[in-house]
């Protein structure tokens, strides 16, 4: 009889104690094709609210189970501990505050063996709190799902088979990180894009099927969504540095349209001030008047249009899902366009002049959840 065949689950996790009892007793749930069996690694981030203790206690009765240190607290040092200490052939990494289909590792292992990819996920589907007190998140969670909201992404689209830029968490044989290396230490966000640039350039090929299921649970309120795309935003100038070249057109666009409104209104202002000081009449005049004009009519072209363009995806979008949600939605599209643009501008800001990440912005952002 041939031995069994292991398939590693690495999860990354820091003060996770409201929710990562419902999340271990989901993966405990887990199917695996016959023949295989489960090692699941938790690499806690030095947790100081209790979940180390029942982390602790959940791998002394379920020795499937493994609990590792992460000193260095953030995801991408967590993911590589976890794959140093992985003894299967297959990996998947799981997120706490995503719920999983039964047989979601599964999938997972199915589709690498059919595609033979060397990066494998499902479509990042989000859902909100149901009721009335969790219209705020699901107006977030709608936004989030629209292909147009997120610039294309096929990661929205639900019902995509096919070759990817990128997928939700991933599932990789062991043999991808050999020849592609881990997670980039030095990010805080965006390791996971910037290793399947990574596995891209060197020739691999990552793939996404509609049969690997899960529900993300996203920020609960606008100003967290904000400060969350804000912190990607500003690490994608440091992925583009690294490999000088984006992964994405789309992960350009946010910060170009923030850039020029900020500018054309910045360059309007500064019209203003400095007219009452040149002398009326003379060719600094016309072209400061010209200038403060010119400038200002294109801020308002632009404001006017994407005001008009968001307006009109809440009204379809609230359509679609609900249509409690339209007053949330613009407010949200908003948060998650600006919060991504106002990052990235300030990224290339450092990597022009300081050539290293702001510590501040190494916290992450994620607190209180609601999560099913």
């Amino acid at each position: 009889m041939s031995a069994e065949r292991i398939v590693s689950v690495i999860v990354p996790c820091r003060n996770e104690r409201d929710h990562i009892a419902a999340f271990f007793a989901s993966v405990a749930q887990q199917t695996v094709p016959e023949g295989w069996r489960l090692q699941v690694i938790v690499a806690d981030g030095l947790s100081d609210d209790g979940t180390r203790d029942w982390l602790q206690q959940w791998c002394t009765l379920d020795t499937r189970f493994v609990m590792i240190d992460n000193p260095g607290r953030i995801v991408s040092c967590g993911l590589n501990r976890c794959i140093e200490r992985a003894e299967g052939e297959f990996i998947v990494r799981l997120d706490v505050h995503t719920v999983y289909a039964p047989d979601y590792i599964a999938q997972c292992l199915a589709t690498w063996q059919a595609t033979g990819a060397d990066n494998v996920g499902g479509p990042w589907k989000a859902e909100g709190q149901a009721g009335p007190e969790g219209t705020v998140q699901r107006a977030i969670a709608a936004a989030f799902q629209s292909r147009l909201v997120a610039g294309g992404a096929l990661s929205r689209d639900l019902a995509y088979e096919g070759e990817v830029d990128t997928v939700y968490l991933g599932a990789w044989p062991k043999a991808t990180f050999a020849r592609f290396g881990g997670f980039d230490e030095q990010l805080v966000r965006n390791q996971d894009d910037e290793h399947n640039l990574r596995i891209h350039k060197g020739g691999g090929r990552i793939w996404q099927s509609a049969r690997i299921r899960s529900t993300y649970f996203p920020r609960a309120s606008k100003m967290d969504v904000l400060r969350q795309y804000r912190q990607y935003g500003y690490w994608k100038p440091f992925v583009m540095k690294k490999h000088g070249q984006a992964a994405a057109l789309r992960h350009l666009i946010p910060g170009l349209f923030v850039g020029v409104l900020g500018l054309t209104y910045l360059l309007g202002v500064l019209g203003a001030v400095a007219l009452p000081w040149v002398t009326t009449g003379s060719t600094a005049h016309q072209v400061v008047v010209w200038g403060m004009l010119g400038s200002s009519l294109l801020f308002l072209l632009l404001l006017v249009a994407y005001v008009g363009a968001v307006t009109w995806l809440s009204g379809r979008i609230a359509r679609e899902q609900g249509a409690d949600l339209k007053p949330h939605l613009p407010w949200v599209i908003a948060a998650y366009h600006f919060g991504y643009g106002l990052g990235s501008l300030r990224g290339w800001w450092d990597v022009l002049t300081r050539g290293q990440p702001d510590p501040a912005f190494g916290r992450l952002t994620r607190g209180a959840t609601t999560h099913r």
